[in-house]
């Protein structure tokens, strides 16, 4: 779908209706490494080609890759012996990698490399002595595969009011490390309230809240401030999808809403609204944010204007099992 750009600070262009297009949104470069890794596993091994848990919190994604073979597992007991397996975004505890091993699996290990730098933080300051305070979403799998590298070391704090209950020894070293796709408000406003109740507490050598996160919540910050309606397009699942909903909302816009594509925008939603803003959470492809444009072109609105918050260029190479076997293949790694 064709957009205009609009240059931050600039009055917006035609006098009734407005639609104003989040730069960046959609893939990340840990979902887009993900999904490729599948898409280059079916290739190279053929189907089926198992992967524990949702390779990335899209459901039109798993479909995709249902379609052409994927296999989605929740635990590796699925997974017929000596089977490749594949481990999602999230990442995953020892504990998975060591039930892998026994049961003679074949894995390939698409963790996005800013959760397992998370990963390492814990497992350094776990060595170091420290109580990681984890703050994150319990039950989501980044969270569970973190907590898993130091298990006795960690607590997990959800929210401000679980501050108010914790305790620890006097003299006990305390940290913290964070869910990479949390709202980056939610995450400080948590960290202020430990760093009050404990004046010790130290930060993670980097910022954990990953790039991508941080950059689709501040532009959607831009584009929310007076706007009618903010459409986000990913999956109930996405935290990152989710939360901006939140920052939406926050920032101004009158009403927000999450869809997994087109089909489940509402007409009513659209009644008195002149201002809309699009976005879509870090796992989500264009061709249903396109899908999202087309039906709002369709019911009046213009042609959507880019609002360009920041410019995203990493890519991450895939994994270094899979790059070794395409490589023997004389295929490109």
């Amino acid at each position: 779908m064709a957009s205009d750009t609009v240059t931050l600070g600039m009055p917006a262009l035609g006098a009734d209706r407005d639609l104003l297009l989040a730069a960046p949104r959609g893939y990340c470069a840990g979902v887009d490494r993900a999904v490729i890794t599948v898409e280059k596993a079916l290739d190279l091994y053929g189907a089926p080609v198992y992967v524990r848990k949702q390779i990335v919190h899209n459901k039109h994604v798993v479909q995709t890759l249902e379609h052409r073979g994927a296999v989605f597992v929740e635990e590796l007991d699925e997974v017929p012996g000596g089977a490749t397996v594949v481990f999602s975004a999230h990442g995953v505890s020892p504990a998975v990698h060591e039930q892998a091993e026994e049961r003679g699996l074949k894995t390939i290990d698409a963790t996005c490399p800013l959760v397992t730098k998370v990963h390492h933080e814990a497992k350094r300051f776990a060595r170091e002595d420290y109580r990681i305070l984890l703050i994150g979403h319990a039950g989501h799998e980044e969270v569970e595969g973190t907590a898993g590298e130091a298990p006795e070391a960690i607590t997990l704090v959800e929210t401000v009011a679980d501050v108010e209950g914790l305790s620890f020894p006097a003299g006990t070293k305390l940290s913290w490390l964070s869910q990479t796709t949390l709202s980056v408000d939610e995450t400080m406003a948590i960290v202020d309230a430990l760093r009050a109740k404990f004046p010790q507490l130290e930060d993670p050598p980097s910022d954990d809240i990953c790039y991508a996160t941080q950059n689709r919540q501040l532009a959607v910050k831009e584009i929310s401030e007076g706007a009618d309606l903010m459409i986000v397009v990913g999956s109930a699942n996405s935290s990152n999808s989710v939360r901006l909903v939140e920052v939406a909302l926050e920032a101004g816009a009158k009403a927000s809403y999450r869809v997994d594509d087109v089909s489940e925008i509402r007409e009513e939603w659209l009644e008195g609204v002149d201002k809309v803003g699009v976005t879509s959470g870090a796992s989500v492809p264009e061709d249903l944010v396109e899908g999202v444009l087309a039906f709002l072109n369709d019911r009046g609105f213009p042609a959507a204007k880019a609002v360009h918050t920041a410019e995203e260029s990493l890519i991450f190479a895939l994994p270094p099992e899979l790059r070794r076997d395409l490589r023997a293949a004389g295929q490109p790694a």
